[in-house]
Order: C-alpha cells, then structure tokens, then sequence
C-alpha cells in the first residue's frame, strides 16, 4: 500500500521522523479490533444520516465499504499500514479509496478519542463472554471430577504437613468456589465497560445535535456516560477487568502448584494425561508437569499488566493522552493469557487419573486423626484444651515408642486417659474421619454432595450452565 497523505496533517509541513513513526504506530497491535471499529462505525454512519449530514445514497456505500473492508481483513486480504498508524485510520483510508467523499464524512462529530474508547469497551465485552464460557466449562469440569470420586478420601493440608482427612471432592469445590467468585469479579468488569462514550469527541463534545441515546440502543450499550471528557479519559474498566485477570491467575496458580505436587513420585496422587505434560530432552524417563508450571508462571504476566496500566494512567491530566495508546497491549495480553490457561486447566482436569491408593496411603502418615481422638475426648466430657494435651502426648508416645497410631490397643489408650473406651478405636481410622464432620459446608459426603448441587445451581441460576 502506498504511503498516503495522514488525516490530521493539514497544518503539518515536514513528515514525522521515522522514530516517531514507529513509537506512534499500534496497527500492529490494535488491527484486532477491527471488528469493534467497523460495527461503531456502522451505527456512526447511521446516526449522521438521522442528523442530515449523510444522505441515503451516502449511508448505503459506507455500509457496503465497510461491510467489503470487513471481509478483506477477515480473509487477509487487507494490506494494513504503519504510515496510518492505527486501525481507525487504516479503515477510514480504505473506505475513502473505495467510496470517494461519502467516506471522508464518516468522522465528522466523533474523535479518535472517543472511537478508540468505544472500540475498547465493544472487544473487551465480546472477549468476556468467550472467557465467561471457558470459567464456566472449567467449573463444571471440576465439579464433575469431585462428582466422580466422591468416595476418594485424602490427606488435606495445612503448612504442607499432613492436617485432617478430607475428601478429595471436597479439596476440588473449593477452586470451584474461588472461579465462581472469579466470575463475579468477571461480571463487574463487564458491567463497568458497559457505557457508551461515542458521541462525545475529542474531549468537549461536538458541535452537532447528535443522538447518543440511538448509538447506545444501536451498539447494545446499558448507558451513556454523563461526561464528556470522563467519556475518553477513562480506563477504569479495563483496569477492572486487569483486577479480575490477576485474582483469577492466583487461583489458576494455586491450583497449577497442587497439580505439580499431587502428580510428583513423592505424592503420586494422580497422573497428568500425555497430552498436557512433556518430556526431557535428556532423561528418557521424565513426565514433567510444564502446563501446570506455566499457570504459575503466566500469573506473573497477569499481575504485570495490571500494574503496568495503573502506572501509565497514575499521572495523567485530563483529558486524553497518548500514552493511553499503552491501555492495549496488557489488556490483549492478559485477555489471550486467561484463556489459553483456563483451557488447559479444564483439559488437565478433564482428563488426569486419580490414584485413590496413593490418598489412602498417605491417610497413615502424620497422626491424621489426632483430631478425631481429641474430639472424641470432648465427647466423654474432657474439655478441649485436656484432650489435646492427652492426644499430643500419645502421639510423643508412638513417635518415641514407633508404635503405630492406628492401630493402638484400647489398654494403651486408656493409659493416657480412662475416657477412652473400646469405641476409641473406630475414631482412628481415616476412611472414616469425614462423616464424623457434622457442621455445615464440611467433607462428609452428604455436605459435599450438597456443594455439587449448590455449584450447579449457581451456574444454572447464573445463565452458564448446561
């Protein structure tokens, strides 16, 4: 595409530096919204015919040019250009190419301000949507999986030492629970750029009777915004929407870490599927949990977006600046990192093998049912901080004697307290601990089972579920 004359140049004589060039380009980033810009630009076109300044014959050849100028991209046949810096000029370029003066009238009562605004808030609530259906195929393949082995009992954890018995279910609802609430915050960030700033121009409105009240019916807006210079300033919601990135790569993290540790030769918990680990380049034998790996690392990419858009905006006077140009490049980033991760995560879910032997296995480390014992204690009319004191010295005992904690003889029990009886027995072994919780939202199969409903319904009720 040849070099052509810049829209904004009438005043200007000599030609910008080619540094200058480069630093002001962001074609090479901003060409996928060309989508947004061609639908605002659409209804734009509309709303100056309703104003007179378009008339039918106008209207239709922008509608049909764009309409062509949309195909083209879509099918590679666009020859985008650096010399006209962004997709807004790339396309207006074109369109006048194709269709003469009808095209240079499209921009009149609008900015690139409040274009690129409005380009903006349209991907982000298009993108939220597809990330909205991946959270939700990820929560429902999590509690499908806690469906599945709902009888599995594992070791749960505090400090990384072994805690309490817990159903393996019960372990994966709550990163169910912690992704609905990414959902929520996913919600609000949608809900935050669902205001209408086209219309408003450069910063002080337009000198035109326009009708903002019909691009916001046109383009599917809730509201308009009140203020004008509010309109192009604001990037509050992508920030938004950077928040709730960087909260969910926090849960992704976690959940990567216990996938790394449960699938490791010291825990064996489960077993990743081929298709989401890789090998070494040198050890033969190796299975090594990278896709899991990378959810950690790509959190850090998350957090860095964030902090990079709060930093770029912390000092800006109003109204626009063109260091808001650098309000993309993170929210593209973490909007194409969120989901490549929840698509993994789902398929590493999906599709891993749970080694139920292993959990109960590791149920006869570490005293898990110290606990249960203490409690037990209570029940005979102990006061807690007695029980425990008796439990922690039976477990120096085995610890020093190597006698094994489940499996000790009602006659050495009763040696540490005559509260103990021939039931004390039962109350060791792990397999069991989770139906002696009895309080509400705890491991006992009938509160977990009541988890996987509520989860379910939340979807349901929450217009995401099957």
């Amino acid at each position: 595409m040849a070099e052509k004359k810049k829209p904004w140049g009438g005043r200007f004589t000599d030609a910008a530096s080619r540094a200058a060039e480069r630093l002001s380009a962001s074609i090479q980033y901003d060409s996928r919204l060309y989508r947004q810009d061609i639908r605002g630009s659409r209804a734009h076109a509309r709303m100056l015919h309703r104003m007179g300044i378009l008339d039918a014959g106008e209207l239709e050849a922008i509608v049909d040019g764009l309409g062509t100028i949309e195909r083209e991209i879509r099918e590679g046949d666009f020859e985008f250009s650096p010399y006209l810096e962004d997709i807004h000029m790339n396309i207006e370029s074109r369109l006048t190419e194709m269709i003469g003066d009808a095209g240079r009238k499209l921009h009149t009562a609008r900015s690139r301000n409040d274009q690129i605004a409005l380009d903006v808030r349209l991907y982000l609530l298009d993108e939220s949507g597809v990330i909205r259906k991946g959270m939700t195929a990820l929560v429902e393949t999590i509690t499908a999986a806690a469906d599945r082995h709902i009888e599995v009992v594992m070791p749960g954890y505090t400090h990384l030492q072994i805690a309490q018995p817990v159903r393996f279910s019960h372990h994966l609802l709550a990163y169910a629970w912690m992704f609905l609430r990414d959902l929520t915050r996913l919600d609000a960030a949608a809900d935050a750029a669902r205001g209408l700033p086209l219309g408003c121009g450069a910063l002080a409105g337009v000198n035109y009777e326009n009708d903002r009240e019909f691009l916001r019916e046109e383009l599917g807006f809730d509201r308009v915004i009140p203020n004008s210079m509010d309109a192009v300033a604001d990037r509050d919601y992508i920030l938004d929407f950077l928040y709730f990135a960087a909260v969910l790569g926090t849960h992704l993290s976690r959940m990567g870490e216990e996938l790394v540790l449960w699938s490791s030769a010291e825990f064996g918990y489960l077993r990743l599927a081929d298709a989401v680990t890789t090998g070494s380049s040198i050890m033969p034998q190796k299975r090594n949990p990278d896709i899991a790996e990378l959810l950690r690392g790509k959190t850090g990419r998350l957090y860095g977006n964030m902090v990079s858009l709060m930093t770029v905006l912390k000092g800006l006077p109003m109204a626009y600046n063109r260091d808001l140009q650098e309000d993309k490049e993170p929210l593209f980033d973490s909007i194409d990192t969120v989901k490549d991760c929840l698509e993994a995560l789902t398929e590493m879910i999906a599709t891993m093998t749970v080694r139920d032997d292993r959990m109960r296995r590791s149920l006869y480390d570490n005293f898990s049912t110290a606990t249960d014992l203490a409690d037990y204690l209570v029940m005979k009319g102990i006061p807690f901080r007695s029980s425990h004191e008796i439990v922690g010295a039976l477990v120096k005992h085995c610890e020093e004697s190597g006698e094994d904690f489940f499996t000790l003889p009602v006659e050495t029990l009763k040696r540490f307290s005559p509260a103990f009886g021939d039931d004390a027995a039962g109350v060791l072994r792990p397999d069991t601990s989770p139906e002696r919780k009895l309080s509400s939202g705890s491991t006992s199969k009938g509160e977990v089972k009541k988890q996987i409903a509520a989860v379910r319904e939340r979807l349901r009720s929450s217009g995401t579920g099957g």
